[in-house]
């Protein structure tokens, strides 16, 4: 500025809506960021009738698993998957059924005995086997859910390496598989040391805050109270941990969804390199306006010339 003889050759307010795209191109008619999820989009990949995203494939395969293994014409593994979860979630529904019945016989046995009855046996006993493999049956239905999303984006464009839609998938599914992915496997143990420190002070405060909460239930009943800790000290305490276990729900969402990004920019960034010829230059210019650039124009100036302003211009090389 202190150089220019001419400031009148300045970015009209126009140049930020303007569109400067050809009509024939792609991407006149269209922004960069496109619709995040398309029905058209998912089931026109699933038909093989066009192409789909990884990030489109993958909220589809949430809703109904398969949906990538039909994509990616592995159709063997349908009956792996569904017969897999149909018979895990079926053997243990049944199980957990079980244990509820005997559950209820125990709690109809032990409501008949008569008052002021001790020593007596109580039948049916409730069946805590039938709840531990039922519920491990219902482990086993959710890890091969688990497992056919992995596999479904595992095999998607395994020619494209690396791929940035997968490396992101791979972290919301596992955090820290993205980077592992990435071939950057110093961030694991910091990622997953983030997010269990955050677990662990979740939990901390989660039962500090129901401790203190339950001491000031009890303080402020109307009932006699003979406890050491006062109920005003409790209601106290009781802020102060569930303000500490937010935090830690936060801590541990950020922590979560850090990895997720520097998955994907790092897989973007995987091939980009920077020169080692790292230069700055500057040196006078002359810039002259043209309307194509959205550049405001004027008449002859009181410096004879026309529609041009002299400047600096500094050129970083990397």
């Amino acid at each position: 500025m202190a150089f220019s003889l001419n400031a009148d050759a300045q970015f009209r307010e126009e140049a930020f809506t303007q569109t400067y795209n050809e009509p024939n191109d792609t991407t006149f008619s269209k922004d960069t960021s496109d619709k995040m999820f398309s029905f058209q989009e998912l089931f026109g990949g699933v038909a093989h009738k066009r192409d789909v995203r990884i990030g489109t494939l993958f909220a589809g395969s949430l809703v109904l698993p398969g949906l990538s293994q039909i994509h990616n014409r592995d159709y063997w593994k349908l009956p792996v998957i569904y017969g897999g979860m149909g018979a895990c979630a079926g053997f243990g529904g049944y199980y957990l059924h079980q244990y509820k019945l005997s559950r209820r016989g125990y709690e109809a046995a032990l409501a008949s005995i008569p008052e002021g009855a001790f020593d007596v046996e109580i039948y049916p006993q409730i069946d805590y086997r039938a709840k531990n493999t039922g519920t491990w049956l219902m482990v086993g239905a959710g890890l091969i859910y688990w497992a056919s999303l992995m596999d479904g984006m595992a095999c998607y464009k395994k020619d494209i390496h690396p791929h940035p839609g997968r490396a992101t998938v791979y972290s919301i599914i596992l955090p820290g598989l993205g980077q592992a992915y990435n071939g950057e496997y110093w961030k694991i143990p910091i990622y997953w040391g983030g997010m269990i420190a955050s677990a662990h002070f979740l939990y901390t405060n989660d039962v500090n805050y129901k401790r203190f909460k339950r001491i000031h239930n009890e303080a402020t009943s109307g009932a006699e109270y003979t406890g050491p800790v006062s109920g005003e000290t409790a209601k106290y305490y009781r802020d102060v941990y569930r303000r500490y276990r937010d935090y830690s729900i936060v801590a541990l969402a950020a922590v979560y969804l850090l990895q997720v990004i520097d998955a994907n920019v790092f897989a973007y960034m995987h091939d980009f390199e920077v020169s080692e010829d790292i230069s700055l230059k500057i040196e006078p210019a002359v810039i002259a306006p043209d309307n194509s650039y959205a550049i405001h124009s004027s008449t002859m100036t009181r410096s004879g010339i026309e529609n041009n302003a002299i400047g600096l211009k500094i050129g970083l090389r990397f």
